[in-house]
């Protein structure tokens, strides 16, 4: 497994991660076993960066990862934890808190579900638009002096808001969707986060299974599964965006890799600061994902998957209306 750095001061970290969060929630049904023996294999196939949140199950992703690294060796994972986004017993979003004393709490309330004393990486998951930043990150310096967090990371903000953050503290990296069919970043954020050496953790590299090669228009969703609400998911969008999908499957059967493959190398190949997150739930979608290990992109390549999936191809938004007005990287 090759490494990269997570931007200037960041951890040095897989240069594939893997995420946690349909482990357990928003994806619909997942194996407890299975996906302990998921991380177990990523470790064992040299993946260090495993990113968590706080509110995905309502602590169970946590507890799940602590499980998972018993009796494994602490240093070996590079553990990103996401937190602040508030949910009430029946999993409902009631938005975002970011107060300092809060945070504080956050945190230890994080540290004792996950059986460690320090997080490598910890990052308020979405803005709260009420606490400065500067408040949000101070609060978050002080706890790297404490030793408690090894380094600050930001989720889903603008480049306005990545600057403000980055001149009271080093940001390790910025964590936020990018992918052949959300390429948003790419105006100004991203050219924001490289002249402040930021990285970047990218997930939805394979928006949500779109881009897979394994969807189907007829599956069908159960209600705990919020792609059931994605605009890219519903009538119209879901056939043209597999329309796309199909295209880049041609390109990648003419490579011989898979379409998820081609998805994540193309991810990988737009910069050594860009680390692909990819959400496999169990061992068959890891070992496909870390097949993408494999796979170099000529210019060539990039050009005719350029030209099958180019830049604002995507039919829908990101997110359902309600979600993206959380998203100070929308704004």
């Amino acid at each position: 497994m090759h490494t990269r750095t997570l931007g200037r001061t960041g951890p040095a970290v897989s240069a594939l991660g893997l995420g946690l969060m349909g482990m357990s929630d928003l994806y619909g049904p997942a194996d407890e076993t299975e996906s302990v023996a998921t991380i177990h294999a990523a470790l064992d196939a040299g993946v260090t960066l495993l990113d968590t949140g706080d509110f995905y199950g309502m602590g169970h992703n946590e507890l799940l990862l602590r499980d998972a690294l018993r009796g494994r060796s602490r240093e070996k994972a590079v553990i990103s934890v996401k937190f602040g986004a508030l949910r009430g017993p029946d999993g409902s979003w009631l938005g975002n808190d970011g107060r300092p004393d809060v945070v504080k709490t956050f945190l230890a309330y994080s540290l004792r579900r996950l059986g460690t004393d320090h997080i490598d990486v910890y990052r308020p998951a979405r803005l709260d638009p009420t606490v400065p930043i500067e408040e949000q990150v101070g609060a978050l310096a002080e706890l790297v002096q404490a030793g408690y967090i090894r380094h600050i990371g930001l989720s889903e903000v603008g480049a306005e808001t990545l600057r403000r953050a980055a001149a009271v503290h080093p940001i390790s990296d910025l964590q936020i969707e990018y992918s052949l069919l959300s390429r948003g970043i790419e105006a100004d954020i991203l050219p924001t986060a490289r002249e402040l050496g930021v990285g970047v953790t990218a997930y939805g590299v394979l928006s949500r299974g779109l881009l897979s090669g394994h969807w189907t228009p007829s599956r069908e969703l159960s209600a705990a599964d919020f792609r059931g609400y994605s605009p890219r998911f519903q009538g119209e969008n879901l056939d043209r965006n597999l329309a796309l999908a199909d295209a880049l499957g041609k390109l990648a059967a003419a490579k011989g890799v898979t379409t998820a493959q081609l998805a994540i190398a193309w991810v990988a190949a737009q910069g050594e600061d860009i680390v692909p997150l990819v959400g496999a739930r169990t061992r068959a979608r890891l070992a496909e994902s870390l097949g993408t290990a494999d796979v170099e992109l000529t210019a060539g390549d990039l050009a005719a998957i350029e030209a099958a999936v180019p830049a604002g191809a995507a039919a829908g938004d990101r997110y359902a209306a309600a979600m993206l007005e959380h998203l100070d990287s929308e704004k």
